[in-house]
C-alpha cells in the first residue's frame, strides 16, 4: 500500500487535490471579503455553489498546471532524475503562487471596485503609468490577504512532499513504458475535457456564463468564478471596450436611447396571458412559401414549412424578418434580451454577468413561472446558462426528458428528437402555474441533418441537405398543436416562432449574400386571434422583447435595443448585425460603418439615410458604454 501512495499518479493526484484546496480557500476568503455584494449564504444553495466551484477550479487547474500534470507523468525514465524533479518542484509552487494564490486573492479586492472578476481586459487593456504603485497600496491595505496568500504558497509548498521517493509499480521493461504511456494518454484526455468542461460532443468550450447554471444569482455566479479560468478563457474575446465616442453623453439618448418609457395604453392588449417562445434552430425565411412563394414558383415541391406556413397567414407575420447575428449563442440575449452581438457574442464577454432586466426576468416579477427547454444536455451550449442570467427559474433539458420517457429518443448526436422533445414540453407546461412564460430550443434541422428512421422515406427531400430536418420540425409543431390545441393554457397562449439563424445549406441564390443571409422566419401566433396581419417593414430579433412587453401591459421602464413593433412608431426600423463591420438593414438601404473609425462605407446619399447613420453610430456608442458599466437596466 505504501508503494501504491508514493507513484507517481498518487503523487499527483495528491498535488492536485492541494490546489482544489488552495483555490476554495481564496473562495471562502473572496466571500467573507465582499459579503455585503454577495448577499448571504442561503444553504439550500450551498451544494449547487459547491458543483458549480469545482467545475471551473478543474479548468483552472488544467489551464495552470496542465504542462505540470504531464510532465509529472511522462513515461520516461528522465523524470527520475534530481534536476528533473527539482523543476516540477519549483514549477509547481511558482506557477501555482501567481496564478491559483494570487490571482485569486487579488480577485478578492479587484471585485469590490467592479463588480466583476479579473479577466484579460485587466493584464491586455491596462495602461496605467502607475499600476506597480497601486498594487502596493491595496498590498498594504489588505495585508491580511498577503499573509493568507504566503500562508497558501507554504501550504503548497510543504504539502508537495518532496522529499518522498518516487516508486512506479513498474521500475523497468516493457511494462514500464506501456504502463506509463497509458497512464499519460489518459491524464491528457481528462485534461482536454477539463478545460472544455465536459467529453460530450454537445459541451462547447466552457465560459463565464456557464455560471449561472448553478445560481440564478449574478452576484454569486462570479463566486463560482475563478482564476486563471477567467484569464485564459477571456483571451482573444477579453471585451475590451475601447470605442469611438461619437456623442456627447448628453447628445447621445437623443440620437439613441436602448431606455423605454412605454405609454399607458397599447395597441393591442393581452395583459395576462401565457409566453412561448420557440427558437428555431437554421429556419431561414427561404424555407417557407408563403414568405418566398416565387422561389418555388417552377418548383415541384413547395416550401418545407406547410404548418408553419398556416399559422403564419392566421397569425402576424413579419415578413421581413432579419436575424441579428449567425450563431445560436447569438440569438439568446437576441430574444430574450433585446441585446446584440457585435465584435464579441454578448455571451462569451465577461461583461455579460452585469445587471440586466431581461424578458423573464421583468415577467417573473409580475407573477409568470418561468422555464426554458432545450433537449440538449444540461448546460451545453451555453443555452441554459444565458437562460438563467436572463431570468429562467427552471431549466429543463435532456436529462430531464430521460428520467421520465427513457433513452431510446436520443437523436445519436445533440439531444431528443424534436417531435418527442415538443411532446415532453406540451406535457410539461401543462402542469405548469399561469401565467408562465417558457422557451424552447429546437435541435433537428441541425448538420449532420439526420430525421428519425421511420421518417426517412416520407419526407421530402428538398433541394438542400437541410430541408428533410426542416420538414421533420414543421411536422413536430404540427402534431404538438394537434395535441395541445384543446388544452385551456394553450388558448391562453401568445406563440412566438423564431429562427435563430439562417442555415448554413442556402438554395437560392439571393440568401446568400447580404441581407438575404440574415433572413429569418419570424411571427407570433394566438389561438384566438387576437393578433393578425403582416408586417411588412424590416424587423429584427431584437424586437421580439418589446412587442411582447406591450402586448403583456407592461407599463415600467426597461431596457432594449430593439422597439415595440405596435407601439413605437418613432424608433427606428432596421436590424442590426455584424460580420467585420457593422451593419444596420434599414428602409433606406443598408448603412455599413466601418470597425475601427465608425465612417460609412456604403449609405445611399439621402437625408434620410444620413440621420440614420448618425443614429446608427449612437446605437453603437451606446451597446459599448453599457458594456463598459456592466448594466442593461433603465436604471444604470
Amino acid at each position: 500500500m505504501k508503494r501504491l501512495l508514493h507513484t507517481p499518479l498518487a503523487l499527483l493526484v495528491w498535488r492536485i487535490a492541494l490546489l482544489y484546496a488552495a483555490l476554495m480557500l481564496c473562495r471562502a476568503a473572496f466571500w467573507v471579503y465582499n459579503a455585503a455584494l454577495l448577499g448571504p449564504p442561503v444553504w439550500s444553495e450551498l451544494g449547487q455553489l459547491v458543483a458549480g466551484s469545482l467545475k471551473f477550479d478543474t479548468v483552472s487547474v488544467v489551464y495552470a498546471d496542465g504542462v505540470f500534470i504531464l510532465l509529472s507523468l511522462l513515461p520516461l525514465h528522465l523524470r527520475e532524475r534530481r534536476w528533473y524533479r527539482g523543476m516540477l518542484f519549483w514549477y509547481y509552487v511558482i506557477v501555482n503562487a501567481v496564478l491559483i494564490a494570487a490571482a485569486n486573492l487579488a480577485d478578492t479586492v479587484y471585485f469590490r471596485y467592479t463588480q466583476k472578476r479579473f479577466t484579460a481586459d485587466e493584464i491586455f487593456f491596462a495602461d496605467n503609468d502607475n499600476s506597480l504603485q497601486l498594487a502596493g497600496k491595496f498590498m498594504a491595505e489588505n495585508w491580511y490577504l498577503v499573509l493568507l496568500w504566503a500562508g497558501l504558497v507554504a501550504l503548497l509548498a510543504w504539502g508537495y512532499r518532496r522529499r518522498t521517493h518516487e516508486e512506479s509499480v513498474f521500475s523497468r521493461g516493457w511494462a514500464y513504458y506501456a504502463g506509463g504511456t497509458a497512464v499519460f494518454a489518459l491524464a491528457a484526455g481528462l485534461s482536454v475535457a477539463g478545460m472544455r468542461g465536459g467529453m460530450t460532443r454537445m459541451t462547447r468550450p466552457i465560459t463565464l456564463s456557464n455560471a449561472m447554471l448553478y445560481t440564478a444569482d449574478s452576484g454569486k455566479a462570479n463566486l463560482i468564478l475563478s482564476n486563471p479560468f477567467c484569464i485564459l478563457r477571456t483571451i482573444g474575446n477579453a471585451g475590451s471596450v475601447k470605442y469611438r465616442k461619437y456623442f456627447t453623453p448628453e447628445e447621445l439618448p437623443q440620437r439613441f436611447t436602448p431606455v423605454h418609457r412605454p405609454a399607458d395604453s397599447a395597441a393591442v392588449d393581452l395583459t395576462g396571458r401565457n409566453v412561448m417562445i420557440f427558437i428555431m434552430e437554421s429556419m431561414s425565411a427561404e424555407h417557407s412559401a408563403f414568405l418566398h412563394p416565387e422561389l418555388y414558383a417552377d418548383l415541384p415541391e413547395k416550401g418545407f414549412t406547410p404548418f408553419l406556413d398556416s399559422l403564419m397567414r392566421n397569425g402576424l407575420t413579419f415578413k421581413r424578418m432579419y436575424a441579428n447575428g449567425s450563431r445560436s449563442i447569438q440569438a439568446m440575449p437576441s430574444v430574450l434580451g433585446s441585446i446584440p452581438s457585435f465584435r464579441t457574442p454578448f455571451v462569451l464577454m465577461p461583461q455579460s454577468l452585469g445587471e440586466s432586466r431581461q424578458l423573464p426576468a421583468m415577467l417573473a416579477d409580475k407573477g409568470y413561472a418561468t422555464a426554458f427547454f432545450c433537449g440538449s444536455e444540461r448546460g451545453s451550449m451555453g443555452f441554459g446558462a444565458y437562460a438563467r442570467s436572463a431570468g429562467v427559474e427552471r431549466l429543463v433539458s435532456r436529462e430531464d426528458y430521460e428520467a421520465k420517457h427513457g433513452t431510446r429518443d436520443f437523436d445519436g448526436y445533440w439531444g431528443i428528437w424534436d417531435e418527442e422533445f415538443l411532446q415532453f414540453t406540451g406535457e410539461e407546461l401543462t402542469a405548469m402555474p399561469e401565467p408562465f412564460f417558457a422557451a424552447l430550443f429546437t435541435l433537428s434541422s441541425h448538420h449532420p441533418f439526420v430525421v428519425p428512421e421511420k421518417y426517412a422515406a416520407t419526407l421530402p427531400e428538398g433541394y438542400t441537405r437541410i430541408h428533410k430536418g426542416v420538414a421533420y420540425d414543421d411536422r413536430a409543431f404540427r402534431l404538438f398543436f394537434q395535441r395541445f390545441g384543446g388544452e385551456e393554457w394553450f388558448r391562453r397562449t401568445i406563440f412566438v416562432f423564431v429562427a435563430d439563424h439562417v442555415s448554413s445549406e442556402k438554395f437560392a441564390e439571393e440568401t446568400r449574400s447580404y441581407p438575404g443571409n440574415m433572413h429569418v422566419i419570424g411571427f407570433i401566433y394566438t389561438p384566438d386571434g387576437a393578433l393578425r396581419g403582416e408586417v411588412g417593414e424590416i424587423t429584427q430579433q431584437l424586437d421580439i422583447m418589446p412587442t411582447l412587453l406591450g402586448l403583456t401591459g407592461n407599463r415600467e421602464p426597461y431596457f432594449a435595443f430593439g422597439r415595440d413593433v405596435l407601439n413605437e412608431p418613432q424608433r427606428p426600423r432596421w436590424s442590426v448585425s455584424y460580420d467585420g463591420r457593422f451593419r444596420a438593414l434599414t428602409g433606406e438601404g443598408a448603412i455599413v460603418l466601418d470597425d475601427s473609425d465608425m465612417n460609412v462605407q456604403e449609405c445611399p446619399a439621402t437625408p434620410a439615410a444620413d440621420s440614420l447613420a448618425q443614429n446608427f453610430r449612437a446605437l453603437v456608442q451606446q451597446y459599448y458604454t453599457h458594456i463598459e458599466k456592466k448594466n442593461y437596466t433603465a436604471n444604470d
